[in-house]
């Protein structure tokens, strides 16, 4: 992960895995990521990165997974 100034090197966005939806927002936001994106599996996404986003890939309110920009 690229970490930005706000975001700490050590928040590895593959801890989020296996959270409720919920719980992971909060505790992105907390850890100083300024916009998290949610989406299902299989969405097409641009391959624009912005800098400070965490992105969850969430399944029955569960994220699947999670990376940055």
């Amino acid at each position: 992960m690229t970490a930005s100034a706000s975001v700490p090197a050590a928040d590895d966005p593959a801890h989020y895995a296996g959270l409720g939806t919920g719980e992971a927002k909060r505790r992105a936001l907390a850890r100083g990521w300024t916009t998290v994106r949610v989406v299902p599996p299989g969405t097409v996404l641009t391959m624009e990165y912005l800098e400070g986003r965490l992105n969850f890939e969430v399944e029955d309110d569960r994220v699947l997974r999670a990376w940055s920009g």
